[in-house]
């Protein structure tokens, strides 16, 4: 069995210094403003992962196993930035998996444009499988922020496989799409802080529709796509636990 929860808090440095970096309630053993700064302690691992164009600067900061956040200032020129995440290899088919379920909470800013989310990836990487917890951009695939589709509407928003799903302890919106591997994002219908998901529960599903056959679950992340966050803006994961087995 693997598990792992996290907490972050961040404050804002005083308005006499503008925040360049966050603030945590410990000291951070391991914080990096690196595009692609990692860190990894007891076979879990972090990531700044600043990856899109025009990007701005980032840190990330790590004070235990778990507890770890992020500061991020994009500028709002569209396109996702940057997904500063926390990740752990599963390394195992989906059929011997008996358990593999999450628990998360995390504090978000009311602004800017980005997805809070898990980005689940089977070992040969052909399959991406995002699960929206919370997100600035609204159910139905329309707003400020979209989930990759394989048809768009006229108003630009991401067409839907399917709607009202009930699995996993949640109600999503599933949309399905291509970035030179499969992508199918569940968003949740409820918007949410914190909550549990059976990944588990979730992936047979996929399955069941005919997705996928047998994989072999490789990394599960979960993080923040930020498309825009002016300023510098705080996200805050306060317990993000994992149990496989």
């Amino acid at each position: 069995m693997a598990s792992v929860s996290k907490l972050k808090v961040f404050a804002a440095l005083s308005a006499a210094s503008v925040a360049l970096v966050p603030i945590s309630a410990k000291a951070p053993i391991w914080s990096s403003s690196a595009q692609y700064g990692s860190f990894s302690i007891d076979g879990y691992s972090w990531n700044n992962d600043v990856w899109g164009r025009g990007a701005g600067p980032q840190t990330i900061s790590v004070s235990a196993v778990n507890q770890w956040g992020g500061w991020s200032n994009q500028p709002d020129t569209g396109g996702i930035k940057s997904y500063p995440h926390e990740g752990f290899n599963v390394g195992k088919p989906l059929s011997s998996i008996n358990t593999l379920i999450s628990n998360f909470n995390q504090e978000v800013p009311t602004s800017g444009a980005w997805d809070v989310a898990y980005d689940i990836w089977d070992s040969s990487n052909q399959y991406e499988i995002m699960l929206w917890t919370n997100y600035t951009g609204n159910p139905d695939g329309g707003g400020n922020v979209k989930p990759i589709s394989y048809k768009y509407a006229s108003s630009g928003a991401a067409i839907p496989i399917y709607t009202n799903v009930d699995v996993g302890g949640a109600t999503w919106n599933v949309f399905q799409g291509e970035n030179h591997h499969k992508v199918i994002s569940f968003l949740r219908t409820s918007k949410t802080n914190s909550g549990t998901v059976d990944i588990k529960s979730v992936l047979q599903w996929i399955k069941s529709k005919g997705y996928f056959g047998e994989i072999n679950v490789g990394n599960v992340q979960y993080g923040v796509e930020i498309t825009s966050s002016p300023g510098g803006m705080n996200f805050n994961f306060n317990n993000w636990t994992l149990t496989s087995r």
